[in-house]
């Protein structure tokens, strides 16, 4: 491979793209580099003009090319040392932050995308909500997450009683999905102590978050800040700032209330219905404006009850979806959640949604449709399944969304792709695709 190939085998074209914000200097730099090389050259004429240079210097300037082809020459091995040095310089500059398979102009390349990419709002909480926005940050940098804070559970409800902050667990978890920071703080967020007098079941993620807002004085500046600091893409919001109880009426087989969204799935009995008390809450401004201003709007993954109906229980929350001019989607579990959605299948999912947040908000599914992945014997969940094989008046879009070493959840890079795919493609009345 001669040199010529070997550059152009390196440059990539990406560098002329739109957007990138690199022509303009490049332009400014050959132009600084011409009049630098136009006030030497004059030097260089004065010296060859009076001077008695030795005969080689008659081959090394090339006197006997003629002069037009002689500045064509020139010209075109100045921008190639030129692009070649920059290209050098600007990989050794950026080293330390770009990995080994990875150049600076795809990397350049990429952000900008992210930065252009669609708005999108992502409701849910949990484990689910986090798996989405892992896949989805690769897309856009336009995202927001708006989490359920009916948590009493665990670490979280233990902090929402004794601190009286809102339960932080699932802001942590979307905050280390986000978040553009080592893998190791990643991991320090989500570290859980096991032992120690008043710290055993906390995870550091929460003790930092309940930290934070005792820090800047309120919960939403504590998420504002702990976002900053870690480099989070896109904003996460709480659905509400109010104190509620998620509560449910099950049916066993008469009706009974259950308070608590830590009981809910505990009294493993079929749920009627899911509210909140006080019915009546406001919703976080800024998850109205983000709402009316998306895109594209995600509903789920996610524990159905527990995670992802609570944010559309806020009645500011169904008003905005109802009428907010984006494409929505739901996307439907990979498995049931025990004591939760027993024997649910697709529809049973779709249904209970659209029971509380309405007919017609939500007319697109996204579901899985890869079943061939063995499940360990010890898992008390089944693979959810589209029962009737269509689902009329509604768009159905079977794939495979399967995380191959844990199939009981979504892959986030196969959930983001199809999102994104289904989001660029023209609306269609309805797309099916048969199980494998």
């Amino acid at each position: 491979m001669n040199f010529f190939s070997r550059f152009f085998h390196h440059f990539s074209w990406k560098w002329l793209y739109v957007g990138l914000g690199v022509k303009r200097w490049l332009v400014l730099l050959f132009l600084g580099v011409t009049i630098l090389g136009l006030g030497f050259a004059y030097v260089l004429i004065g010296v060859y003009r009076e001077a008695n240079l030795p005969s080689f210097f008659y081959y090394l300037t090339l006197q006997f090319i003629d002069h037009a082809w002689r500045g064509v020459l020139f010209g075109i091995v100045g921008i190639v040392v030129i692009a070649i040095s920059i290209a050098k310089l600007g990989e050794s500059l950026v080293s330390a932050f770009v990995t080994q398979d990875t150049s600076l102009v795809d990397l350049l390349y990429r952000k900008r995308a992210r930065k252009a990419g669609p708005k999108i709002v992502a409701i849910g909480g949990g484990t689910g909500l986090s798996t989405l926005l892992r896949g989805l940050k690769d897309h856009t940098d336009n995202l927001t997450a708006i989490v359920t804070v009916a948590d009493n559970g665990g670490s979280s409800g233990r902090l929402r009683r004794e601190l009286g902050v809102l339960p932080p667990g699932d802001f942590r978890q979307c905050i280390a999905a986000l978040a553009d920071s080592e893998p190791l703080m990643t991991s320090l967020l989500q570290y859980r102590f096991g032992e120690g007098s008043g710290l055993e079941g906390h995870s550091f993620g929460n003790l930092f978050i309940a930290a934070m807002a005792g820090v800047t004085g309120n919960f939403e500046r504590a998420l504002l800040e702990s976002s900053r600091v870690l480099a989070v893409r896109g904003q996460i919001l709480p659905s509400t700032l109010e104190n509620v109880t998620l509560c449910a009426e099950t049916r066993e087989p008469e009706l009974h209330r259950v308070n608590g969204e830590s009981e809910i799935s505990h009294r493993g009995k079929p749920i009627e219905r899911v509210y909140l008390e006080p019915e009546h809450v406001p919703a976080y401004p800024g998850v109205v404006r983000a709402i009316l201003d998306a895109d594209l709007i995600v509903a789920g993954p996610g524990s159905l009850f527990t995670s992802v109906i609570p944010n559309l229980l806020v009645e500011d929350v169904r008003n905005a979806l109802a009428a907010a001019r984006a494409r929505k989607v739901y996307v439907c579990n990979v498995a049931t959640q025990p004591g939760e959605t027993d024997d649910f299948a697709v529809e049973d999912h779709f249904d209970a949604l659209e029971q509380h947040v309405g007919k017609g908000v939500f007319s697109t599914i996204i579901a899985n449709n890869n079943f061939s992945i063995p499940w360990t014997s010890q898992l008390r969940t089944q693979v959810v399944r589209l029962r009737q094989g269509e689902l009329p008046d509604y768009e159905i879009i079977l794939t495979d969304l399967v995380d191959e070493a844990m199939p009981w959840r979504h892959d986030p890079h196969k959930l983001a792709k199809e999102i994104i795919k289904w989001y660029n493609a023209e609306p269609a009345n309805q797309i099916f695709q048969g199980e494998k």
